[in-house]
């Protein structure tokens, strides 16, 4: 493009999006990246808008933009370098959005794609508590239709990111992507480790001018009064939007305000879907969900959370003296000190709880299970390292971290007691659903982990004389009015008062706390360890009649001609898939699993003896299962919610048996239905035949009458048919000897029949007479079906 310093922005915008069809991506980004360098602000200000949405695409979807989820090195390794380098923190992006920074420009984001509790907070007219929102609200155009957010560059930009990863749909053809090896996963962390730096300070922003640097955000009044929002609200947690404070009246904020407010936007767009009311309703199995994340949604908050507990323990120890503490103390440290607490706990929360709730009972659970355990460990992201040792122990937990657990009380006890209830309702036979209580039971079985657990519950159960009041969400969200830093709350020294502040804080005064190391949710670990050896009876189970299963399957064996087995009890498991190997792994998983459970929760080896015991009586002589768990009834056996369990998982199973005629089962999916139609009319034409040879033949003393009966007759089944209620009556059939040629309709036994011909006819006449005489039978074969079959339909029994 050439001399793009004389171009309108009208013009520039109408060249732009020529391009986009005409030229190659690598050449379209040294394009848009020669017009940053050389076009002032004013021109970029006109193409700004356009450019943020073909890269990140529409907030409704439509528009795909460079689709960054699905863009990986792998398969386009020149675009998805390009496509990073031109996004980078000093990329020339970056340096499009700080020249448009240095002019104060704004931009219009509409509420209407705001998370669920935020649009319908600004809907009733009450401003949200995130200072994110202050001082933004717009009332749209003359004529116009609905609010708009009014955003400076680096704000629009950075809503538009974080939100592309929800708006924006997987293809079909993508759903194999790697969602951690995408560019839009990378560009994550690039900005995190930018704009929250775990070393140092966040860099300065590239100017334009020798020198120079591009200023902070300053205070914008509305261009619009909000005099028609009259009604005040009540809360004391909520402030009416007609009285939108200063968003950076703190002079202290303007070093880390892009720090601030990347935080900001990552936590509001990815995890502030729903409210505590929201969640209070949620809690009913009536109540549709408003919004379901997805496994990547989850991969990337899980991103978000290591990054913060790293940038967290960053922070640098604190000088013995106070005074000293508040005059060397940067911005960036006071960023550090309330970070989690403050932005990122209670949405945190709230988000678990609703994935815990909600989330399928499949193995994509694990993203959920590795976030939250991620949340849990705070220390694994801590700069020290651990010493070495000779020995793989456990390494314990710090005594220091005894003020983050019971500041994060709920997290740890609360969504355990939740995971609990998930385990207890999946097939813990399937290797992956082993691995998830395995790495749960693992990371609470750490040392001093559980006894620090257990000294929070004590903290909580503490008598006070005054109750702590709901206004304790202070302590976890920042003032209304501005950034964090300009009124810090004081520190709280009372570690009764800080747990209790958390719990009600996010669950209300009025909430009753149950006890991780309670009688109630003791119970709950017993049965789980109960599910876990009849599991391993189970996997055990699933591995002999594999065993057996191979043993017996020969290359001769294909070649007999007994009927098959159609009345065999064993459903099959994913692990018959997976291999025995998988099988040994899922053994180990759940053996491990459950010597943590007995370490965390003291459980005796009477107990668990006792367990095992049970589960063993379980098992019968042969190795099958007994019955599920039913209660006898004047109507018969009644299953109970356990046997109801057992039943769905696979653990246990009615051993059920046709007890009719054989001859008038349904058609098996190993049959041809033709043959079966056709031997069955075959089989009753002979019976009806032959039937006083038959008997005559049986009721000899000899060879042949021997051979006659094992052949000819079924005493049990004649013996359950003449004697059923069901088939009492019914004398239309004979339930004497009889041929059955039914076994010959399986598709096996045809195939061993075809081998068999065909060994023979090569023997016989050679291979052009083998060749003439199988094509001649095929031909006969149709003919046979079409003509004299077709339309065909035997009596339903």
């Amino acid at each position: 493009m050439a001399g793009p310093h004389l171009q309108q922005p009208s013009f520039l915008l109408a060249t732009l999006k020529a391009d986009c069809v005409n030229k190659p991506f690598a050449q379209r980004c040294h394009d848009l990246e020669t017009v940053i360098e050389e076009l002032p602000a004013k021109e970029l200000h006109g193409i700004f808008q356009w450019l943020v949405e073909s890269i990140f695409g529409s907030l409704d979807g439509i528009i795909v933009g460079w689709n960054l989820r699905c863009l990986q090195g792998r398969t386009n390794p020149n675009e998805y370098s390009v496509a990073l380098d031109f996004l980078d923190p000093s990329g020339p992006m970056m340096k499009l959005v700080y020249k448009l920074q240095a002019e104060e420009y704004r931009y219009d984001f509409p509420v209407s794609y705001l998370p669920g509790p935020v649009k319908a907070s600004i809907q009733e007219q009450v401003l949200p508590e995130c200072s994110l929102y202050h001082n933004k609200v717009q009332f749209p155009s003359s004529g116009g239709l609905g609010l708009n957010l009014a955003l400076n560059p680096f704000e629009y930009y950075m809503f538009y990111f974080a939100i592309s990863l929800i708006t924006q749909k997987n293809s079909p053809a993508t759903h194999h992507v790697s969602p951690s090896n995408s560019a839009y996963f990378i560009l994550v962390d690039t900005y995190l480790k930018c704009f929250l730096p775990t070393e140092g300070s966040v860099l300065p922003p590239p100017s334009s001018n020798p020198g120079g640097a591009i200023p902070s955000p300053t205070p914008r009044s509305p261009a619009v009064p909000f005099s028609s929002y009259g009604m005040h609200h009540t809360s004391l947690l909520k402030r009416h939007i007609a009285h939108q404070p200063s968003v950076n009246a703190d002079p202290a904020s303007q070093e880390i305000w892009r720090s601030e407010t990347l935080l900001q936007i990552f936590v509001e767009m990815w995890l502030h879907h729903y409210s505590l009311e929201m969640y209070q309703k949620m809690q009913s199995p009536h109540v549709k969900e408003s919004f379901k994340p997805t496994e990547e949604h989850v991969l990337v908050v899980r991103l978000l959370v290591k990054h913060l507990h790293a940038f967290s323990n960053s922070l640098k120890p604190e000088p013995l003296s106070p005074s000293a503490h508040s005059h060397t103390a940067s911005p960036l440290e006071e960023f550090k000190r309330v970070v989690i607490p403050r932005f990122v706990q209670e949405k945190l929360y709230i988000f678990l709880q609703h994935c815990f709730g909600h989330w399928p009972l499949d193995a994509s659970f694990r993203a959920v299970l590795e976030m939250w355990l991620s949340y849990l460990q705070p220390w694994r992201y801590a700069p020290e390292k651990p010493p070495q040792s000779t020995e793989p122990l456990p390494r314990s937990v710090p005594e220091k971290w005894a003020s983050f657990i019971q500041e994060n009380l709920l997290m740890y006890t609360k969504l355990f007691v939740g995971f609990l209830n998930r385990a207890l309702r999946t097939d813990l036979v399937s290797p992956k659903n082993a691995l998830m209580v395995f790495r749960v039971a693992k990371v609470f079985a750490q040392p001093n982990l559980a006894e620090m657990i257990l000294k929070g519950e004590q903290l909580f159960l503490e008598p006070e004389l005054v109750i702590p009041h709901r206004q304790h969400r202070l302590f976890m969200s920042p003032t209304l009015g501005g950034s964090f830093l300009s009124s810090r709350s004081p520190a709280v020294t009372d570690a009764s008062f800080r747990v209790k502040s958390h719990v009600y804080s996010l669950e209300g005064q009025d909430f009753q706390y149950k006890q991780m190391f309670g009688a109630e949710v003791r119970n709950l670990v017993l049965k789980l360890a109960q599910l876990i050896c009849q599991a391993q009876q189970t996997a055990k189970s699933i591995s002999d009649h594999s065993a057996e299963t191979m043993a017996s399957q020969s290359f001769f064996s294909w070649f007999r001609f007994t009927p098959s087995e159609v009345n065999g009890s064993y459903t099959g498991n994913d692990l018959d898939e997976i291999g025995q190997d998988s099988i040994k792994k899922t053994d180990e998983y759940l053996e491990k699993a459950l010597e943590y459970l007995c370490q965390i929760f003291k459980l005796s080896e009477a107990q668990l003896t006792q367990m095992m015991m049970k589960c063993g009586t379980a098992q019968d002589e042969n190795g099958k299962k007994q019955l599920p768990d039913c209660i006898p009834s004047e109507n018969g056996l009644i299953l109970t919610p356990l046997g109801r369990y057992q039943i769905i998982n696979g653990l246990r199973r009615f051993e059920l048996q046709y007890q009719g005629d054989t001859e008038l089962q349904p058609i098996r999916s190993y049959e041809n239905a033709a043959l079966v139609r056709l031997l069955f009319r075959l089989s009753s034409v002979l019976n009806e035949r032959f039937a006083d040879q038959m008997e005559v033949l049986c009721s000899r003393d000899d060879f042949v009458g021997r051979l006659c009966r094992y052949h000819l007759t079924n005493p049990q089944l004649v013996q359950k048919i003449r004697y059923s209620p069901v088939v009492r009556d019914r004398t239309s059939h004979n339930w004497g000897p009889r041929i059955s040629l039914r076994f010959l309709a399986s598709y096996r036994t045809l195939l061993s029949l075809l081998m068999i011909y065909f060994l023979a006819s090569w023997f016989y006449v050679g291979p052009v007479g083998c060749t003439f005489i199988i094509l001649t039978g095929y031909f006969l074969y149709a003919v046979i079906m079409t003509f004299f079959f077709e339309g065909w339909k035997p009596h339903e029994h």
